[in-house]
């Protein structure tokens, strides 16, 4: 198994009625250095200008991303290039990253190569010290990349949380 850590940015709360426009992905692994990083055309005439706002990309540069089946195809095709075995989502929020993963893959290829489920970072940290209450703490303490909405940043920042809980005792 190899863990990917995976973050979307979105112009709206679902997919389908929404567009995913961007996401990030790294291989967690020493270096964080093997990263993926794609954008893609609305599937969508509705978006929300706040949440498309949070990406920083105005609509007008989300109509000229890339077509998203080409987009998943390509990701489909890093996740095998980087992958021992079957590739491991995880997330610092899969109920929304996830879901826009899994909605791409499925209705662009046909199936999503992570199965069909995901990894919190937050309940994984709250395991390891045996306390639900911590959810956040994690945040504060193991990243070190900022937390900027480039989508590759973010899932790097929550790598570094995993290799620094990786280094306290968690197996991944």
């Amino acid at each position: 198994m190899s863990y990917f850590v995976v973050d979307v940015e979105a112009d709206g709360a679902i997919p389908h009625k929404y567009s995913m426009v961007c996401f990030g992905a790294v291989l967690v692994e020493p270096s964080l250095a093997t990263t993926f990083y794609g954008k893609v055309q609305p599937i969508s005439t509705e978006w929300n200008p706040e949440a498309l706002a949070i990406s920083g990309f105005t609509r007008q540069e989300h109509e000229s991303f890339d077509e998203p089946k080409m987009v998943m195809e390509q990701f489909a095709a890093w996740l095998a290039t980087h992958s021992k075995g079957r590739p491991i989502f995880i997330s610092d929020n899969p109920a929304f990253d996830w879901q826009w993963i899994n909605y791409y893959f499925h209705y662009f290829l046909g199936k999503n190569p992570f199965g069909f489920s995901a990894r919190r970072i937050g309940d994984l940290y709250c395991g390891m010290k045996m306390d639900a209450s911590l959810n956040q703490e994690w945040k504060k303490l193991y990243r070190k990349t900022t937390h900027d909405h480039n989508p590759v940043n973010d899932a790097k920042g929550n790598a570094e949380a995993l290799l620094a809980m990786k280094k306290m005792g968690l197996k991944i």
